[in-house]
């Protein structure tokens, strides 16, 4: 049986998140020695919904063990921490909370006063994405469980591509140059496009950028906006993708959702929780495939591996830490049952690379013609490259992203990068 995500799951899990907050106010962790903990998330249907079934993994060993859950949305998780962090009211954090893996470096480096390191965990982290363990990593020192995975696949309408006499194995390990070419003649024989997205998002060419190792940010947290070659080329390939059709840009995420769903594009390159937003169109059943992302052309590093979104699991500075620490090890880091679980009900597809060892993982899904597309996501998912997000990562892409707006208008990309990055420096010195 495929696993079905609903639609509104996908923003949730590349960062959205929404709903009204149903706890019961702003404390506390727990740090009493109680056998309980209290959790902020967001996205009952997703993320708590994962929690609920973690708390009855960790109660078999631990009958009087509960896990106290406050729907929390992202924004308000963020704002929460900020105001916490200012007021040096930390007694009010809950024990555990989940956090965007673009933003935990950024909190960690701003409000190191809110977390506990899990260096004395029993998380064994080497079991986890290199790639994606580095997001909450800050000076070699792990301060997060990564969760839900951000890895990015392209999907593809089967059906189209033999209309115009292809398979997905015509898309399978190649350039973007191929890819453009590929989809120039789909476009020219099917009249469909490949591709969409929404115009002046970032989204594609920084899934490429991060395909080759390389980032808007150094080691040291500096922008390396200018004279990035793989940013460069990012650009000037999502530039051609729009110019030769094979890319078709819209106003709204609900817009770029209905290109999939209403057939209006027979592709898409983006993180694997979209898969969620496809499966909801129930007519186009054993009609799509999942393979790796094209490759960048002429760039140093390029693989066809990359993320998009993602989160992980923070234990607070005012939690019960020993208890947290097992809880989170037992669970998100050691239950093969907890994901098998949850990924049929949910589809929350582990970063926790032992996971895609599971029967379940490994079932054939009818919606993607019979292929296992799971256990492949997380074979994916091992080889995607770290890169540097930095403090100021989301400064950093809404730069990037008003100068692709430009270049795609006819500005020159090395001057639309460089008043990019000038912005992000007046911002990281302000």
């Amino acid at each position: 049986m495929a696993a079905v995500l609903p639609l509104g799951l996908a923003l949730a899990a590349c960062g959205g998140g929404g709903g009204d907050d149903t706890g019961s106010g702003e404390g506390g962790g727990g740090g009493d020695g109680d056998n309980t903990l209290t959790v902020w998330a967001w996205d009952p249907a997703f993320n708590i919904y994962a929690l609920e079934e973690a708390e009855k993994v960790y109660q078999k060993e631990n009958p009087d063990f509960t896990l106290e859950v406050q729907e929390v949305p992202w924004e308000d998780v963020q704002t929460r921490l900020t105001t916490l962090a200012q007021s040096q009211e930390t007694g009010e954090l809950p024990d555990i909370f989940l956090m965007q893996n673009n933003a935990f470096q950024k909190n960690v480096i701003n409000y190191p006063d809110l977390f506990s390191d899990l260096s004395g965990s029993d998380v064994d982290f080497s079991e986890f994405p290199e790639s994606v363990v580095a997001y909450s990593t800050v000076d070699d020192v792990n301060y997060g469980v990564p969760f839900d995975n951000g890895t990015a696949i392209t999907a593809l309408r089967t059906d189209v591509l033999e209309q115009a006499g292809y398979t997905v194995d015509d898309f399978t390990d190649i350039t973007w140059d191929e890819f453009i070419t590929l989809g120039e003649d789909v476009l020219a024989k099917t009249g469909q496009p490949l591709l969409s997205g929404q115009a002046g998002s970032s989204d594609m060419p920084v899934m490429m950028l991060q395909s080759a190792g390389a980032s808007l940010f150094d080691e040291e947290g500096n922008p390396t906006i200018v004279d990035n070659d793989a940013l460069l080329a990012a650009i000037d390939t999502y530039q051609r993708l729009v110019e030769s059709g094979v890319y078709i840009e819209v106003n709204t995420w609900d817009e770029f959702i209905n290109t999939l769903v209403n057939g209006t594009v027979a592709a898409t390159v983006q993180g694997v929780w979209i898969l969620g937003s496809i499966q909801s169109a129930e007519d186009q059943a054993g009609k799509w495939a999942v393979t790796n992302v094209p490759m960048l052309d002429g760039v140093e590093g390029a693989t066809h591996y990359t993320a998009n979104g993602g989160s992980s699991w923070a234990i607070s500075s005012n939690a019960d830490v020993e208890l947290a620490q097992d809880f989170l090890a037992k669970t998100f880091a050691g239950s093969a049952e907890l994901y098998d679980t949850i990924l049929p009900t949910a589809g929350a597809l582990a970063n926790w690379i032992p996971a895609s060892e599971s029967d379940v993982y490994g079932e054939p899904q009818e919606f993607f013609g019979g292929d296992a597309v799971y256990s492949k996501v997380v074979g994916f998912a091992e080889q995607v490259p770290s890169n540097n997000t930095g403090a100021y990562y989301y400064e950093g892409r809404d730069a990037v992203s008003v100068a692709i707006t430009n270049i795609m208008n006819g500005a020159d990309p090395e001057s639309a990068l460089a008043e990019a990055q000038s912005t992000v420096e007046f911002a990281m010195g302000s």
